[in-house]
């Protein structure tokens, strides 16, 4: 009975008008004050001037959206996994795309591990970081990783007196070389409670970031530790129990990742619509060419689905459900989806879907990268099988 009141509310289910009231703010923010400023930025650019960037961003602090996934109580907007979603899709509808939302206007949130911290490290790390639109880091994989990383973390930290001394590599890790701090998981022990959580600090010896180019122009990085002092009070958390913090995190950041993408693939479309609108081929408009129609129109079914199951996924978050695999099938579908309206959009474009003075294909490059980043296609769908074949007859 409770499963069918459960399926009744689902099906009722309509946003609420606080946010969409959010939804028309960021998409008016980002149509006023945004695109102006990108529209005169190089093709692969990935940051604005200084100046632009600065302005942009006092008007997002003015309007209540500086720092969305952090809570208000140490300076961010402290918005719920829906709104996070809401603000994730808008923003995503720039030439930057999903990995740098709005351009950086909203700010960057550190990530959501540090306030499972001390309330020192709160102080010291994540406040002045929100106060400040500083990025910070967050570091797990390795080059020898595999779909489970509390397994494959190979990088070691040894207690010598009231410091840990920290060996190894990290990669792929965003904005490393552009951060004061962030956060790093190495080996205290054996097994996947043998991992502890710790906060690295840029300044100290023994830390280096080299990068790697990659398909897009805003390139992640190598992180090596060599000899890398952390004192007793940057372990975050219990050691090795650094797994035990960050679970809930890399679950709940696969949703709005999976939002992010969605934007991009809506703004894709609207752009083809358009242009279909105008186009002329041999005496016929695009928009009267069955091929096309259904290309648009099956575009629009994809992303109509794929948008439900993300939003599913953050309002059952919302409600203290567990949405493992809910987020696993919203961050396949929705990366998978947007990646296919994209490269259709391309097609009704022709040339131009492949010309730099449109978004297309630097879009579609970005999204080439959201069907690995925040674990792979395969992995969700390991945990998808894994859910629903557990209980099988042996």
């Amino acid at each position: 009975m409770e499963q069918v009141q459960a399926a009744a509310e689902l099906g009722s289910w309509e946003m609420p008008g606080e946010l969409r009231m959010l939804e028309e703010t960021v998409r008016r923010f980002m149509r006023q004050e945004v695109a102006p400023l990108e529209d005169r930025l190089e093709h692969d650019a990935y940051a604005l001037p200084p100046a632009d960037l600065a302005r942009l961003q006092a008007k997002a602090r003015e309007l209540g959206l500086w720092c969305v996934q952090s809570p208000e109580a140490y300076g961010g907007a402290g918005l719920n996994l829906l709104g996070q979603c809401i603000v994730a899709e808008e923003s995503a509808k720039c030439r930057m795309g999903a990995y740098i939302p709005a351009c950086g206007a909203f700010g960057f949130d550190p990530p959501s591990i540090i306030f499972g911290g001390t309330p020192e490290q709160i102080r010291k790390y994540a406040v002045p970081a929100i106060e400040r639109g500083e990025k910070a880091f967050f570091a797990i994989s390795e080059p020898g990783g595999g779909s489970d990383p509390a397994r494959a973390i190979q990088t070691r930290a040894e207690r010598v007196g009231d410091h840990y001394v920290l060996n190894g590599t990290k990669i792929w890790i965003t904005a490393a070389s552009e951060s004061r701090w962030g956060v790093a998981f190495a080996r205290t022990g054996p097994g996947r409670d043998g991992v502890t959580a710790f906060i690295i600090n840029m300044d100290r010896p023994g830390v280096s970031t080299k990068v790697i180019p990659v398909i897009r122009a805003y390139a992640p990085y190598e992180l090596h530790f060599n000899d890398y002092k952390v004192p007793l009070e940057d372990v975050l958390g219990e050691v090795g129990k650094g797994f035990a913090l960050v679970d809930r995190l890399l679950v709940h950041g696969r949703v709005p990742y999976a939002a992010g993408t969605l934007g991009i693939a809506q703004a894709a479309l609207e752009i083809a619509i358009d242009w279909a609108r105008q186009r002329s081929t041999f005496g016929a408009l695009l928009a009267d060419r069955q091929a096309v129609q259904w290309m648009i129109a099956d575009s629009e079914i994809e992303l109509r689905a794929a948008r439900l199951l993300v939003y599913q996924a953050a309002w059952k978050a919302d409600r203290g459900q567990d949405i493992k695999v809910d987020a696993s099938i919203a961050k396949v579908c929705a990366t998978e989806t947007a990646g296919r309206v994209v490269d259709r959009c391309i097609q009704i474009l022709g040339g131009m879907g492949v010309a730099c003075e449109m978004p297309l294909e630097r879009w579609y490059r970005e999204l080439r990268i959201k069907r690995i980043g925040e674990g792979p296609s395969e992995v969700q769908r390991m945990v998808v099988a894994r859910h629903l074949l557990g209980n099988r007859s042996k």
